[in-house]
Formats: C-alpha cells, structure tokens, sequence
C-alpha cells in the first residue's frame, strides 16, 4: 500500500498512461448530474463536514490516553488535514468532478489508482452508512426502549435513501439544516466553555490552568498515550472529502471549492482544536465520564446545565443522522463516476432525471448489508469489516498527495490558469505530508489496536490494486 503510494510509476510506463478520454469520461458523468446545490448548500456541506459524530464521542478516547496533551494531537493531525484538503482544493478546483481524488488519481498515476481509491472509499462510506444507521437507532432505542433498533435503521435507511432518490437539491437541503444545527451547537458550546474558563459564567469559578497541570501533569501518560491520542485525533476528521464530490453538482464548482478549501483551517482550529481545549481545561482529563459518555457531556455537566446527556444525545443523532445521508450521497456519485469511466458494472452508473438512482439504491442496500451483519455475525464477519476499512482514509489521502505531486507541474505547464487554489510550500508541502502519512502508518503497526486495521486494510488495498492493474492491462490490449 504505502510502496504504490510512495513510488509512483514513471511517465510513460504502462500502469502510468492515462487512457485518451478518460477525463471526457468523466466530464460527460457529471454533465448527465444536475447541479442543484446553490452555494449556501455547499458552504454548509463544507462547514457541517468538519463536525460529526467522531468528534462528539470519539474524541473521549483520546482524551483519556492523552490527557491534556490531545490539543497537541488535534493541532498536529488538523494540520496534515489542512495539507490534504488544499492539496485536493488545488485539483478539484483546476478540474471539478464528482468522483473528486478518484478522477484526479486516474489523470496522475493511472486507471488502477482511480479503481483502488474510488472503490475503497465508496465501501468505507458503505460501512459507515451502516454503523451510524446503528449508532442512531441506540440513541432513540435508550428514548423509546423496548423498540427494535433494526426497526429504526431501516427507517434512516428509507428516509436517506428516499431523500438521495428524488433529487440532489432534497440532499442539499437535508445538510444545510443538519449543518446549521451542529455548527449552531458547538458555537454555544464554545462559548459556554470560553466563559466558564474566563469565570464569568454564573455559577462558575475560572478553572485557571489546574486541570492541565494537575492528574500527571499535560502528558500524564507519556509518548505512549499521546500517540494513542493523535492516531485518535487522525481518524476524527473524515468527512472533509465530501464537499470536492458535492462541488461538481453546484452551481459554480470552482468558486465553492476554493471557498470551502480557504476556510478549512479556521474550521478545524476552531471547532476541534477549540473544543479540545476548552474540555481538558475545564474537566479533569481522566474524569470517568470523559471515556464513559463523551467528553462534550461531562464538560456540560461539569457546568451544572441540566439535561446535558439529553442534550448531546440530540447533538450526536443529529450528527449521525447528517453523516448518513452525505455518505449515501458521497458512494453514489463515487459509483456513478467509476462507472462512467469504466471501473465497474454500466447498471450501476446509470443516471434518471439527473440522479444516479441505481448507485444511490445499491449503496444503501450495501449498507443496510453491515447493519444485518452486525446482528447475525457480531463476533467475527463484522469486526473483519470494520478493521478492513479502518485505515482506507488514509490511503486516500497518499492517493491525494501522490496525485497532487503529479498534476501540479502538470498544470503549471498546460493550463496555470487553472490554479485558483494553490498548495501552500509545495513541493516541499505536499513531501512533508506524505512522510507524515508514512509516519501515522508506523505508529498504527507500532500499537496491537491499530495494526490489526492497517493490515486488513492493506489487504483491501492491494486486492483493488492488482484487479485495477488487470483490468488497465487488459484494456490497453484491446487497443491494440
């Protein structure tokens, strides 16, 4: 995984050369898409992304592995994000597509590199589909006990599907209104916290610099937690990609990823690495509820508001729900593109009123699939699921780089007025974030939790790989 990524394939060699109309192939996939979503969709789509449900629940993990010191790790992976998305931002906005990092994978390093990384995302976005389906049916099962959860997932699942079905404007809509509220949350959320911290919240007493002295001090567990936590932190930005597939069915593609990718690093700095900060100052970092229900919980129970467990139980639905219908969206509109350029079945790319309808169906049915597997198969087919795909969002972001790396001089050369949005440093920018990457997956082989997700993902990886590099084969063959 990390030698294809690492080592590109020359210009010229077979699995390098870029089949004549692959990139009309992709043009006339997005042409036959509608472009309903208006710019306040996308800004939203792009501000809603950087919040979900990783953010609410699992950053609790990492707090209690780290302590204090998970500001570090939020602020260390937050930047390699930023390096990704202006990395993408750059190609996205040169060329929109809605198979985003797939397409651009295609145009530098060859088909197989759009096949490996398209597909691995869209079956990460399958199972995601259904452990949030899973996550928000326990949630309004702990509401309504005594009702069967499959019953509430297959409700989700009828809504999204219904919602991605009729129209990409429903789906725009839907994120716009789940957006506003998560962002409306954590701004309150922030300045509840910001004023506690100051001692001007009533009933509140300024924490001062206690709790991140105090408990073993800001790296209570040493390296060995801090890692934990920044491998933590790494896995609770996914989400960002959507808004590069959402731009190519918007009004003016260009301008709303240029906008999206400007404003990402203010979003990350204020809404993870904020929240960090604000939590670890006013909680203990090793307070039980922080791992128990969730470090946003105990910070609003630390502040004496009543209801705070209703309360982020709302939020984190709320955020579950929106993580669902953007991942149904994001795999079929991944499966439309890879269909359209010949990297899959020609049913499933099929397209009515300007909606892929047969993708959108098939990716639901996919995971509802996990849904079903969680309950007959919980002790082994579902976790293998799980560690196979624990890792893919990383071996997107190599396929990202190595692909930015490539079509930078590319474009500088044949069209630089394509550059509205330009990679900070680079070259020297996008080498450092792939040796962080490289980084990230030392340390995943380093601890057993991890190592066992980035084997299986290495295997998912390397099985695409090889039947992308067949079918690349076998297609320059009959040409000639």
């Amino acid at each position: 995984m990390s030698r294809t990524s690492a080592s590109p394939p020359t210009a010229g060699s077979e699995v390098s050369a870029v089949p004549a109309g692959s990139d009309v192939s992709a043009v006339k996939a997005d042409s036959a898409l509608t472009h309903g979503l208006k710019q306040r969709h996308l800004s939203m789509i792009a501000l809603g992304g950087v919040i979900g449900a990783g953010l609410f629940v699992g950053s609790g993990a990492g707090i209690a592995s780290a302590g204090p010191s998970i500001v570090i790790a939020y602020a260390i992976s937050g930047l390699l994000v930023m390096f990704v998305m202006r990395m993408l931002g750059e190609m996205s906005a040169a060329n929109p597509a809605s198979g985003s990092f797939s397409v651009h994978a295609e145009r530098a390093i060859g088909p197989w590199a759009g096949f490996t990384a398209g597909w691995a995302f869209w079956v990460l976005l399958c199972v995601a589909v259904g452990l949030e389906g899973i996550g928000a049916a326990k949630i309004v099962t702990g509401w309504l006990p005594g009702t069967p959860e499959w019953a509430w997932v297959a409700l989700f699942m009828a809504v999204f599907l219904g919602t991605n079905l009729a129209a990409v404007k429903n789906f725009g809509e839907f994120e716009f209104w789940f957006a506003s509220l998560k962002v409306a949350a954590i701004t309150l959320f922030l300045v509840l916290g910001v004023l506690a911290i100051l001692g001007v919240l009533p009933g509140t007493d300024a924490p001062g610099v206690a709790n991140l002295r105090g408990d073993g001090g800001f790296l209570p567990n040493g390296s060995n937690g801090f890692i934990i936590g920044l491998l933590a932190s790494v896995f609770a930005y996914g989400g960002l990609e959507t808004v590069t597939i959402a731009a190519a069915e918007s009004e003016n593609p260009v301008r709303g990823v240029a906008k999206a990718v400007r404003t990402a690093m203010w979003r990350i700095a204020l809404f993870y690495v904020g929240s960090m900060a604000v939590i670890v100052t006013l909680v203990p970092w090793d307070d039980p509820k922080v791992a128990a229900v969730g470090p946003f919980y105990a910070a609003l129970d630390h502040l004496g508001i009543s209801g705070a467990a209703e309360i982020m139980n709302v939020v984190i639905l709320i955020a579950l729900l929106s993580a669902m219908n953007a991942n149904i969206y994001g795999a079929s509109r991944m499966a439309c593109s890879l269909v359209a350029r010949g990297q899959g079945p020609k049913r499933l790319g099929r397209v009515s009123s300007g909606v892929p309808r047969t993708a959108v169906l098939v990716s639901s049915v996919f995971g509802f699939l996990c849904v079903l597997l969680s309950y007959w198969r919980p002790d082994d087919v579902f976790p293998w699921l799980l560690n196979m795909i624990g890792a893919v969002i990383l071996v997107v972001w190599i396929f990202i780089a190595v692909s930015q790396l490539l079509l930078r001089r590319r474009l500088e050369r044949e069209a630089p007025e394509k550059l509205v949005v330009r990679m900070w440093l680079f070259p020297v920018g996008t080498l450092l974030a792939l040796a962080a990457m490289a980084g990230i997956f030392l340390l995943m082989l380093r601890e057993p939790d991890t190592r066992d997700q980035l084997l299986a993902t290495g295997a998912l990886t390397v099985a695409l790989a090889v039947i992308g590099v067949v079918r690349q084969r076998r297609a320059a063959a009959v040409k000639n």
